[in-house]
């Protein structure tokens, strides 16, 4: 499966469950009974462990969830995850467009939602776009390495230039992105 911590395919993710009670503290008709389900994987780190060596102890990840779902338990775990996933991109839009709201205008906030996943929308397919790595990007990320680029305009001969930074260390992928957008550059003949 995908690590997203660690941006790597992992294969000994370990799953367990049991049953537990949860906010004990409170009275009985407060607490909750239900399954708590932990995932743990190992946390590896190659550059701390010589070559031909293990580690001494292991350090491991654990991912608890606490669910009362019929699901069996890696459908339920797995089910857990791809909530986290989607979590990402509220918190992704919270900390973006949606940091404004709201106002006190109810069809300002409707108008302004609509384009904020209009933006959210065309940010996600810009980056995945430019490059597998900005697939994955954040929002924000995006923004700071592809659009808000510090480039001149610049015409000469009735035609417009972009001058873009000596030396940006994602100008590869910005062409990419600029060529999936815009198409190759046509030729011109006059």
């Amino acid at each position: 499966m995908w690590d997203e911590d660690e941006q790597r395919l992992i294969s000994d993710a370990e799953v367990a469950e049991i049953e537990y009670t949860a906010f004990t503290s409170l009275r009985k008709d407060q607490q909750v009974t239900a399954r708590l389900i932990v995932r743990r994987v190992k946390r590896l780190n190659p550059a701390s462990v010589p070559e031909g060596q293990s580690e001494m102890f292991a350090a491991y990840r654990y991912h608890a969830v606490l669910t009362n779902s019929p699901m069996t338990m890696l459908e339920a775990e797995a089910d857990h995850r791809a909530h986290a996933i989607v979590e990402q991109s509220h918190a992704d839009m919270r900390s973006g467009p949606l940091a404004h709201l709201p106002s006190g205008q109810f069809a300002a906030n409707g108008a302004w939602l609509v384009l904020a996943a209009i933006t959210h929308n065309l940010m996600r397919a810009a980056g995945t776009l430019a490059s597998m790595f900005h697939a994955r990007a954040t929002t924000g990320t995006i923004r700071a390495q592809l659009i808000e680029i510090p480039a001149r305009l610049a015409h000469r001969a009735r035609r417009l230039h972009l001058h873009l930074p000596t030396d940006w260390p994602w100008q590869t992928e910005w062409e990419n992105l600029f060529a999936a957008a815009c198409g190759p550059p046509g030729h011109h003949t006059t």
